[in-house]
């Protein structure tokens, strides 16, 4: 089983993780942002990965220190249960349609760490209501900080971009649904590779 749990306890966040690679699509996290747990819900649905654990920051200041620890922790999960990345695809892209929306995402675990992120988001933050009857946002500008800190951490070059759309949500949801599609394609065992680290250097740096 590819199964790997993380701790990250700061002074801003305190975050557990775990994942399982070879899952179902259940997302078990407790997570205060409402829409932030919308997309980790939508990843692991549409990348077939099961996520447990909880998240708690410094709301208080700003979203941004728990989304983008958030993704730190999640891509060390993803480095943690990959290993060496032995007998995987290691690469996958998916061209996603959201309404109104046409996201595309492609990845490598190729060991150096890049993100390009062409979100064509407005920066204005989605408003909603939370389950306490008070207006909750998003901000959307911390979008790309979770991605940021996912491929650092996951050692894997990251393209996600919304090719068109509207909606600020759509474009979002539609790049994190690309992005497990692809990321999903990435780490699946290639049958015919027989356990082989997929790199002519014969390891993953």
């Amino acid at each position: 089983m590819r199964i790997a749990t993380i701790e990250r306890n700061t002074k801003e966040t305190q975050i557990k993780l775990t994942l399982n690679l070879d899952g179902t699509g259940k997302c078990t996290v407790i997570n205060p942002i409402g829409f932030f747990d919308h997309m980790l819900q939508a990843f692991c649905k549409h990348g077939m990965f099961d996520l447990d654990g909880e998240l708690k920051g410094d709301l208080e200041v700003d979203q941004h220190h728990l989304i983008e620890d958030t993704g730190i922790a999640l891509g060390q999960c993803f480095e943690k249960a990959l290993g060496n990345c032995a007998g995987i695809f290691r690469s996958g892209c998916f061209l996603y349609p959201m309404d109104e929306s046409l996201c595309r995402a492609a990845v490598d675990f190729g060991g150096r760490p890049f993100l390009v992120c062409e979100s064509n988001l407005t920066g204005i933050p989605l408003v909603s209501i939370g389950q306490d009857g008070k207006e909750a946002s998003f901000q959307t500008d911390c979008f790309e900080d979770f991605w940021q800190g996912f491929t650092a951490n996951a050692k894997c070059n990251l393209h996600l971009d919304a090719l068109r759309g509207r909606s600020d949500h759509h474009k979002m949801e539609g790049l994190f649904k690309a992005a497990a599609r692809a990321i999903r394609q990435a780490v699946e065992i290639d049958p015919r590779r027989n356990g082989e680290v997929p790199s002519t250097k014969g390891v993953i740096v």
